[in-house]
């Protein structure tokens, strides 16, 4: 290729493909083929005069001939009129006749995938928003190579926008139709959006009630313009069963189990049993939730479980009882409110010993943003959290408990990505050391403080044993390069400690680390050295996997 032109030649070779193992002789035969293939990729990109020469390099006895082709493209053909125009009830519709693609523009040098790609942005907006009579007046790209001049015209009349009408489920679903109904997020006679169908089948999907959704909306069907929506429904199996193993450097290796029934009655009650055995915990808890309206966000769930811990000298077990009504907020926040009662035994270090009794009511709100749910280049995750206990209801201490995380992501160039994180909590008392163990602040670990034992970062008592603290402040900086598919580099800080004190010092770890993009999200490496020995830091190695945000 003649000068500078690396789409040209790209784009060449690709029209004329692979042709090896020919003869001279075959090649020669070839070569006209070949040249026209070369003629219609520089085409493609608007070089409509190109000077193309080919020569045949024979080969000797251990190579195979070879088909050389000199390109010079001449001068380009370049736009020199641009006319798009929406006619119809699609001309007034702002999202329609928003942000369609600039090119091809005046002045622009030819490229017919550009044209293609308007003409075609346009036919699929009119799919998706419902202006399914829609079509092109004119649909013309007009290109004259003696003065190397093109002129592109679409000119697309919509027709009338359709609309949705009354959403009918089919027979044999089993469930009320009022639990449903409030599956369905738009009204009978709104606008067709092809969103509001994928979204009615999405919630249904992921109700887990059902092992298929057959959503009819076809524009065949509409009279007047108005598309009724036929939903077929298949009911999964009732029951289900799930097991899996992991490892953290935090616990160790450690065994899940759950089992749930996914629908108990036509209201579309579910419950279900879950199991967690490490060597430093053991859990196990059950619910029963039931759904609200809407079923895809909003739901009471009624709780009960118990577990044991015994991490670094610090002996715990819980039992709880609780009810959560679980709410979505008009600005995308998840609201939790909690009401539960919470009996712990625990033992510090043999220094202290006690019980505790407690009814705590809370609030969380979380609101979660990203790009993808298992591995996202962008994001954020907000929540705060607060509980609190009093003597006056049923509880043996006055506690008021909060804890904030904020965590952000975001990526530069597909390569370069870049995490923080930042913790805060604090507890509120007339009476710290009545307060138990679960409710204290200890900091360190894969999640917390890398270079830092598993909740070794808190006070300690005159033994030097770790009893918690009064407040955790925790932040992390992380940069990622992404150095092959799936594989990516990491380097990081973490800052950080549970105090008595907003002043007393905190701890710093810093390190390197692998990540390896697993389908069940990012597996993590890393290896962290905690640069204060007075609280512990040495050379350790984190191993960690799941979702970064």
């Amino acid at each position: 290729m003649e000068g500078d032109y690396p789409d040209l030649k790209s784009n060449a070779q690709a029209f004329i493909g692979e042709v090896e193992g020919r003869s001279a002789s075959n090649l020669r035969r070839y070569a006209p083929t070949a040249v026209g293939q070369a003629e219609e990729a520089l085409r493609a990109l608007g070089y409509y005069s190109p000077l193309i020469e080919w020569r045949i390099e024979e080969g000797d006895s251990d190579t195979t001939a070879t088909l050389v082709l000199s390109i010079t493209p001449g001068e380009p053909v370049r736009v020199t009129s641009r006319t798009v125009e929406i006619r119809g009830a699609a001309a007034s519709d702002e999202r329609f006749t928003a942000d369609l693609p600039e090119h091809p523009a005046e002045g622009d040098i030819l490229n017919h995938g550009q044209y293609a790609s308007l003409r075609d942005t346009i036919q699929t907006r009119a799919r998706r928003r419902g202006y399914f009579d829609g079509t092109f007046v004119t649909r013309t790209l007009e290109v004259d190579p003696a003065t190397r001049s093109a002129a592109v015209t679409l000119i697309y009349d919509s027709g009338e926008r359709y609309r949705l009408g009354e959403v009918t489920f089919e027979e044999g679903h089993w469930f009320e139709i009022g639990l449903l109904e409030q599956f369905v997020s738009f009204e009978p006679g709104i606008p067709f959006h092809a969103d509001e169908v994928a979204r009615l089948n999405r919630d249904l999907q992921n109700s887990g009630y059902f092992s298929s959704v057959d959503i009819d909306a076809s524009p065949g069907s509409a009279e007047d313009g108005v598309i009724p929506v036929r939903v077929d429904l298949t009911r999964r199996d009732a029951r289900s069963v799930a097991a899996g193993v992991g490892f953290s450097t935090d616990v160790g290796p450690r065994f899940r189990g759950n089992w749930r029934e996914h629908w108990i009655n036509p209201m579309g009650h579910k419950r279900g049993a879950e199991t967690e055995l490490s060597v430093p915990r053991q859990n196990l808890s059950t619910w029963y939730e039931l759904p609200l309206d809407p079923p895809m966000t909003d739901l009471i769930r009624l709780s009960a479980g118990y577990q044991r811990e015994d991490i670094e000298n610090v002996e715990s077990e819980l039992l709880s009882l609780g009810q959560q009504w679980q709410h979505q907020l008009d600005n995308g926040w998840l609201q939790i409110l909690s009401l539960r009662w919470e009996g712990e035994r625990f033992n510090i270090g043999n220094d202290e010993k006690g019980t505790s009794t407690l009814l705590l009511p809370g609030a969380g709100y979380s609101k979660i943003h990203t790009d993808s749910p298992l591995d996202p280049s962008r994001g954020y995750r907000l929540q705060f959290d607060v509980t609190g206990s009093h003597r006056a209801a049923l509880s043996d201490v006055d506690i008021l408990h909060v804890n904030a995380l904020v965590k952000g992501l975001f990526t530069l160039a597909d390569k370069h990505r870049f995490l923080g994180r930042l913790q805060a909590g604090a507890v509120a008392t007339n009476r710290f050391e009545d307060v138990p163990p679960s409710l204290r602040f200890f900091a360190g670990g894969d999640q917390s403080v890398r270079g830092y034992g598993y909740e070794t970062l808190s006070p300690e008592n005159d033994n030097g044993v770790p009893v918690g603290g009064r407040f955790l402040m925790v932040g992390s900086a992380e940069y990622q390069y992404q150095f092959a598919d799936k594989w990516r580099a990491a380097m990081f800080v973490d800052h950080g400690n549970a105090i008595n004190n907003p002043s007393d010092p905190l701890a710093t770890g810093a390190g390197v680390g692998i990540r390896w993009i697993s389908p069940v999200g990012p597996l993590r490496l890393d290896i962290a050295k905690g640069l204060d020995r007075e609280f512990g830091g040495d050379w350790r190695i984190h191993f960690s996997m799941g979702p970064e945000l």
